[in-house]
């Protein structure tokens, strides 16, 4: 207990949990708290700090949910093994190694999805009664009354709109993505660092310019398809990493020769895995070495059930080596086309360069709402409003799930989607009867490009479904899987 040096400051800007949790973060990424230490029990913490064991239990809680510390039954807490960076660069490891090794990259399989075009189509021709797509986006509580509020705003307030704006979009914005990234995501960045555009798919283009044409991208294997087309469609070179319980296997990177790593640390597509801060260093230190980058791609990080959102990797880069990327599209509506990127400035200084002529792609009369809409903090409202909303419709289908015999639930803790298995049948099996049942759904190994999938698992997105309809849905499935 000697070793606990923090000082909590009741009524400070930060909640004590909060106080807490980032002073044994910090310790842990110095390597003042070794790997396999124990941490003090919560009795005897909140004693040695006079402090609720609520707020104990909230800091062991996040420092767990991130992969700092791990539980084991009947012993406590202790700290997983941690790679970190020293201030030349170089990997500093402490006891074993900290992950086992990486598989080797499987063949296709027969059940392999082949080149991961997404989810297969239903054989039958009817329209199916419901579509359990993860593309979808609820906006039945869509701020209609907000959003309508400050256009009018907007439009009677700010002739000058009118006029060309910013090329990396208008400094209003820029300055409120800046604060509420901030603030919500762990991101430290400067207004001068984001670049506004209408749609990932656009900046997705935009970002492929400031990399060499021979640059490999390495993408995440199973992953979001789209990202890989679009970058083969523009002639760039890419490659598939498989992941393990962890995220992208380090040392399969690192054999693949890539030059630019493209992941969703936060919430894994489709796998729904939480990459740990253990593997996010490990990524960090791979990236910093040899002039390479990652781009980190926050799409549904917004919505999190049992812990608050898990900070952004961006936050614990320290030497530039993070391209972090975000929409609105997932959280709002799709047809809002406002996305951004943070820079680092290496990048930013050669996206002026070759870019620098380029408007924004944005209308300026959007983009000063979306500043309100932030400032105001409508946005973050909406999110508390959306997020209950969703964590309600996964509390329903997870328990409705759970009474059809078989079925196992995976990669629910975040996001609009987790993974269905049940292994009775296979998943052809599976898509067959549901869809012969009027229900649409996705096998996992449509997201595969190389690796073989999980067997007889399913991809459920629930983002876009009615809640009215979840016991009708579900007892289709439980008579189709019965």
């Amino acid at each position: 207990m000697e070793n606990v040096t923090l000082s909590l400051e009741p009524g400070g800007a930060l909640p004590m949990y909060e106080q807490l949790y980032r002073y044994f973060a910090a310790a842990i990424r110095a390597g003042r708290l070794r790997p396999g230490e124990r941490l003090p029990s919560k009795r005897a913490l909140c004693a040695h700090l006079g402090v609720s064991r609520s707020t104990v239990e909230t800091a062991y809680g996040l420092l767990a949910a991130e992969g700092y510390i791990r539980s084991r039954p009947k012993s406590g807490y202790f700290v997983w093994d941690f790679v970190r960076l020293e201030p030349d660069g170089t990997e500093r490891r402490d006891g074993a190694a900290a992950f086992p090794g990486p598989r080797p990259v499987p063949a296709p399989g027969p059940d392999s999805g082949g080149a991961g075009q997404g989810p297969r189509p239903l054989k039958t021709g009817a329209r199916p009664a419901f579509d359990f797509s993860t593309a979808s986006v609820d906006t039945s509580r869509f701020p209609y009354s907000s959003w309508a509020r400050l256009n009018k705003e907007v439009v009677y307030s700010s002739p000058e709109l009118l006029q060309r704006g910013e090329r990396q979009g208008d400094r209003a914005l820029r300055e409120s993505l800046a604060a509420f990234l901030a603030q919500y995501r762990g991101v430290s960045c400067r207004p001068e660092q984001i670049v506004v555009g209408a749609g990932m798919e656009y900046l997705t283009g935009l970002l492929l310019q400031l990399f060499a044409p021979e640059t490999v991208f390495a993408l995440e294997d199973p992953g979001y398809g789209a990202v890989g087309h679009a970058m083969e469609n523009l002639g760039r070179r890419t490659c598939y990493i498989p992941l393990d319980e962890n995220g992208m296997q380090v040392q399969a990177l690192e054999d693949s020769g890539a030059q630019v790593a493209y992941i969703t640390p936060s919430h894994q597509f489709p796998m729904g895995v939480t990459m740990p801060a253990g593997r996010r260093s490990q990524l960090l230190h791979w990236a910093a070495d040899r002039d390479r980058y990652i781009v980190e791609d926050d799409y549904d990080s917004e919505f999190r059930y049992g812990t608050r959102p898990v900070p952004a990797m961006q936050g614990m880069d320290t030497r530039g080596r993070v391209i972090y990327t975000g929409t609105f599209s997932r959280s709002l509506a799709p047809s809002i086309r406002i996305a951004y990127l943070v820079l680092p400035p290496a990048l930013l200084d050669r996206y002026r360069a070759l870019r620098g002529h380029s408007l924004s792609t944005v209308s300026r009369y959007e983009q000063a709402v979306m500043a309100r809409f932030l400032d105001q903090g409508l946005y973050a409202r909406y999110l508390r409003r959306v997020g209950n909303l969703y964590r309600q419709r996964r509390a329903a289908l997870l328990e409705a799930l759970a009474a059809i015999r078989g079925t196992e639930i995976s990669g629910s803790s975040g996001g609009t989607h987790f993974l269905l298995t049940n292994r009775r049948f296979s998943q052809e099996e599976l898509l067959a009867r549901a869809a012969e049942a009027g229900i649409r759904l996705q096998g996992l190994s449509g997201y595969c490009r190389f690796c073989v999938p999980r067997p007889s698992t399913l991809v459920i997105g629930y983002g876009g479904l009615e809640d009215s309809r979840i016991p009708e849905a579900m007892a289709r499935l439980a008579r189709a899987w019965g």
